[in-house]
């Protein structure tokens, strides 16, 4: 009859042990997703010679953690990120000449207290995700947006963030199926969590169409965002088609459709079109005209195209963008970057009526690590005294872009280190008024950013 050594009872035991652990609630903790981010962030804005310039450093680190599935479809996730103002101008102080404000240093911190050099902390995603099918998935609670009007915009410190339900449908090949009910956003920008009315309005507001400063900051009425989407793609062709509606205030209907063909070894064609079309819902956001967010009975259309080539080491495009004359475009800034493909990082065409955008987009991939990329547009834009048109006071300008990454690897496999240096010039009159170029046009911005992500 054999019997069992010592070392073999001791080896058993431990491998029940093992198979027991796999049981418990630590072991199903360590078998989640942990996640991270670390920043680096120093900006500079040089404007004209008698002007105010500001620069500012900011670092900041986040850390979440993702469960794995329980229940055979549950999931939890939670995130928060930290900010600290190593070094800046004086954000809150106005420039003299001006009376104006900071508008891009300041929004590496929190453009509720511009000056504050604390710990600058959010709690950024809580949600629970519920795997519905195959590839659906539901979702409740704090999270990162991703559609067309509502998004991270992820160029500064802090990112937007919506708390909400959103439902996500892919059972079928070629259909994608998106909807979302949100009543909470964390703006870029900001520590705190607002209603949706009550985040219309942290950014600067501009002029109304009197040509009197806007009033709708803590004015506006709106107690939820819906936003309906439907997705199909098939072969080289992809059609868009989404709904946001802003309760009481807005409704904006977005449509693209874009085709690829892929020529000779691995160069690609495409041709792109957007059309938006926007109208007022309810009162605008406000039964007093004078202080709502949005005209009642106006409305906007917004047609933008693309056509250009992509590669492995070379892309360019050609880009036009057109809003009619027959009211502004409008979308709140706090809420996340226009989805037009004249978009320039730094500028927005949010607020404007009859303009006409014109853009060149290149990316140069010379080696494995590096990304040269250098934009040039050409926007024409309503007279700055069209306060129907021209929410901002933003003459005409001219933007070029020049951007560096580079991807570092092996042993800092995670880093990667971005410059970008804007350049912007008045195209259009300014009547002598030094408003309309502060921190507008004829000036020099630059960033330069570390991310680590682990």
């Amino acid at each position: 009859m054999l019997t069992n050594s010592p070392l073999s009872a001791q080896k058993l035991q431990k491998s029940q042990g093992a198979v027991r652990d796999t049981n418990t609630f630590r072991h199903f903790l360590k078998t989640g997703k942990f996640y991270g981010h670390a920043r680096s962030y120093w900006s500079a804005t040089l404007n004209q010679k008698h002007l105010t310039d500001y620069h500012a450093w900011a670092v900041g680190a986040g850390i979440g953690y993702q469960t794995p599935k329980f229940f055979q479809r549950f999931q939890l996730g939670i995130s928060s990120f930290f900010i600290f103002n190593l070094a800046s101008s004086d954000l809150a102080s106005p420039d003299p000449a001006t009376s104006m404000v900071n508008r891009y240093e300041i929004g590496l911190f929190d453009i509720e207290r511009p000056n504050n050099h604390q710990d600058l902390s959010r709690l950024e995603e809580l949600y629970v995700k519920a795997h519905l099918g195959k590839k659906s998935i539901l979702t409740i609670g704090r999270q990162i947006p991703e559609t067309p009007f509502i998004n991270p915009q992820d160029g500064r410190m802090s990112r937007t963030l919506t708390e909400g339900a959103v439902l996500d449908i892919q059972e079928c090949q070629h259909l994608k199926l998106h909807g979302e009910y949100l009543w909470r956003i964390s703006p870029r920008s900001t520590m705190r969590w607002f209603g949706v009315g009550e985040s219309i309005g942290m950014y600067p507001v501009g002029i109304g169409p009197a040509g009197t400063s806007s009033q709708y900051k803590g004015q506006t009425d709106a107690d939820f965002i819906a936003v309906f989407s439907a997705t199909y793609r098939k072969k080289n062709w992809e059609i868009q088609a989404w709904d946001t509606y802003v309760d009481n205030v807005l409704n904006t209907f977005f449509v693209k459709t874009e085709w690829r063909f892929q020529a000779k070894g691995e160069t690609n064609w495409l041709a792109s079109a957007q059309f938006t079309m926007q109208n007022t819902a309810g009162n605008g956001g406000n039964p007093d005209a004078s202080i709502a967010y949005a005209q009642p009975g106006s409305g906007s259309v917004v047609i933008s195209t693309r056509v250009g080539q992509e590669s492995t080491r070379f892309d360019w495009h050609l880009n036009a963008t057109h809003i009619g004359s027959g009211g502004r475009y409008l979308m709140p800034r706090e809420w996340g970057k226009e989805p037009f493909y004249t978009f320039m990082p730094r500028e927005r065409n949010d607020g404007f009526g009859d303009l006409t955008a014109a853009t060149v987009n290149t990316r140069f991939k010379p080696g494995k690590h590096i990304e040269l990329t250098l934009s040039g547009g050409y926007f024409h834009l309503p007279d700055v005294r069209n306060f129907q048109l021209n929410k901002y006071g933003m003459p005409g300008y001219s933007q070029v872009n020049l951007g560096l990454t580079y991807q570092f690897d092996q042993y800092l496999k995670g880093l990667s280190a971005f410059l970008l240096v804007v350049r912007k010039d008045k195209l259009g009159r300014i009547y002598g008024n030094d408003r309309y170029v502060f921190n507008k046009v004829n000036m020099v911005h630059a960033n330069f950013i570390l991310n680590y992500r682990f």
